[in-house]
């Protein structure tokens, strides 16, 4: 569509500060773990996109997106299809981006710089108009976090089985009781544990997993009704409550930037 390479490795070693590739990828397209020089935002104006790391999963919608440090690990899952733009920048190029995978709103003027960023050659013109819009999209590329969807990884073994089938399974009433057993713990040392090592209740983790798994459906274009029933909601009404409470805007509205 663009004409230019798809292939990440051909953004990296470019003289120019940042770089910018577009690929339209189909619901379930998964990119392995890998890891490159310059840092990237991945931003998808359709669909969402699953961000894995060592640290946690990430789920980011059309209008946010994905900061990744240079060096970093990560994977990607598409939920929908996917009209992925994403821009790869040298180090030391956004010196006010953190250091650590954030999650980033994307506002109208950035998405639409970004849009056109992969227009652009690769080897643009640094002292013409291709170079002065570069420097507009790095001045716009600021850390604005907004709330995300984030799921710790613990590397206990038992909590990251149980964390698993949590995921497997958001439908399920998961009480303390119910988790401990599944992990063979006690429920004192279950919480402390689980606390220890995801920096959230299992409570709170559960509710994050429940969001993960409603935003990767309602991505995919999947009825309200249906994803409510999924994550064990009894009606919509509920469901979207629950939406509106942790994200700040209803199941349409989050995919939209309503918030």
């Amino acid at each position: 569509m663009y004409g230019k390479s798809e292939d990440r490795d051909d953004y990296q070693d470019v003289p120019r500060p940042l770089a910018a590739m577009a690929r339209d990828l189909a619901d379930g397209h998964h990119i392995p773990p890998h890891h490159h020089r310059r840092a990237q935002l991945i931003y998808g104006t359709t669909g969402a996109i699953t961000v894995t790391t060592g640290q946690g999963s990430w789920v980011v919608p059309a209008t946010r997106g994905a900061w990744i440090p240079g060096g970093l690990e990560h994977a990607m899952t598409c939920a929908g299809a996917v009209a992925m733009r994403t821009l790869y920048v040298a180090p030391g190029a956004a010196h006010r981006m953190p250091a650590v995978p954030t999650v980033v709103s994307v506002s109208p003027l950035l998405r639409e710089l970004i849009d056109e960023a992969t227009r652009l050659p690769v080897h643009y013109d640094v002292r013409g108009r291709d170079g002065v819009l570069m420097e507009l999209l790095l001045h716009e590329l600021a850390p604005h976090p907004v709330t995300a969807l984030h799921l710790p990884a613990p590397s206990d073994p038992a909590l990251a089985e149980l964390c698993a089938a949590v995921r497997r399974r958001p439908g399920e009433r998961w009480t303390t009781g119910s988790a401990a057993a599944h992990a063979h713990l006690s429920t004192r040392s279950l919480q402390r544990r689980f606390t220890a090592a995801t920096g959230m209740s299992l409570a709170r983790w559960v509710q994050q997993a429940r969001l993960v798994h409603a935003v990767t459906l309602l991505g995919r274009g999947t009825p309200v009704t249906a994803v409510a029933g999924s994550v064990g909601y009894a009606t919509p009404s509920a469901f979207t409550a629950m939406f509106h409470r942790a994200l700040g805007a209803s199941p349409t509205g989050y995919f939209r930037g309503s918030v």
